[in-house]
């Protein structure tokens, strides 16, 4: 068909993310694909190829005219999974508040995979209208928060969604883990000893 591209045949656009982004960090360098994927991140031009690297397939059909909607900057935040540079945090922190939940999910996942110091709005994403985000966000919270973030992560364990509560369990475990907590059963909360535990190898 006429409106059918035909892209570079050295572009991956078929293999695994992971696959595709090192195959752009080897193309365009490292620093060129952070930018590129924190211009995508902002609903940025970052080239027909580098949309190709970041979304694989999907893209190609946001270039032949399907819908972009978000996945550009879905696929912006994503590489970020696997390419990093502080300059992108910035962008990362502001996606946590995207209109897209899909966004701010993966936001909230690069906040945990980079180890991003956004207690207070990683508690706010925990009331989230999306199961998914907030889930993402209780994970990423109990990564970073303190004792006093206990009660948040609590109160999901009331969530109507299944996957939210087992994420809150989840999370719950780690921080106990981190802080040295104990259980106070008659009231179903945590309480800590006032100290993080310390693990002997640090």
């Amino acid at each position: 068909m006429p409106n059918k591209l035909e892209p570079h045949p050295d572009l991956p656009i078929d293999l695994p993310t992971a696959e595709r982004i090192h195959a752009a960090v080897a193309h365009y360098g490292e620093q060129a694909v952070i930018d590129n994927s924190v211009a995508l991140l902002r609903a940025k031009n970052a080239g027909k190829d580098f949309l190709l690297y970041a979304g694989g397939r999907h893209a190609l059909g946001i270039l032949e005219g399907a819908p972009a909607l978000y996945w550009p900057e879905l696929w912006g935040a994503r590489a970020l999974l696997y390419v990093w540079g502080e300059s992108a945090a910035p962008y990362i922190v502001v996606g946590l508040n995207n209109q897209a939940w899909r966004v701010r999910e993966m936001c909230a996942k690069v906040v945990l995979l980079r180890g991003l110091e956004v207690a207070p709005k990683l508690v706010r994403l925990t009331t989230d209208e999306v199961p998914r985000v907030r889930a993402a966000a209780l994970h990423a919270l109990a990564a970073q928060g303190t004792a006093d973030h206990l009660a948040t992560i609590v109160q999901r364990l009331r969530d109507p969604d299944k996957e939210v509560r087992r994420a809150a369990q989840q999370a719950r475990d780690l921080l106990n883990e981190r802080w040295n907590l104990v259980v106070d059963k008659g009231q179903g909360i945590e309480q800590t000893h006032g100290t993080r535990h310390t693990h002997p190898s640090e």
